[in-house]
């Protein structure tokens, strides 16, 4: 199982988006600064937002939906309404 994943950092106010197969490790190594584009940002990263994928090139596929500016204002929208 893969799953696809937004981060917030409320200090930098940046999200970032990705993919993986496992959310908790992926979490810790964004936090303990194990990863190259967001280990040069100041303060925590929360997980605010994922997705299942059955496969890594589906997950893959949408973590580039929603990199695109509509993927983005999607996000946007589950960070200031959660639940």
């Amino acid at each position: 199982m893969y799953y696809v994943y937004a981060l917030y950092n409320k200090l930098s106010d940046k999200i970032y988006i990705g993919q993986t197969n496992n959310l908790a490790r992926i979490i810790l190594e964004h936090n303990n600064k194990n990863i190259h584009y967001t280990g040069k940002i100041v303060g925590q990263w929360e997980l605010f937002y994922n997705e299942e994928s059955a496969s890594r090139s589906a997950a893959m596929a949408r973590e580039k939906q929603l990199k695109s500016y509509r993927g983005r204002e999607f996000l946007k929208t589950q960070l200031n309404n959660p639940g």
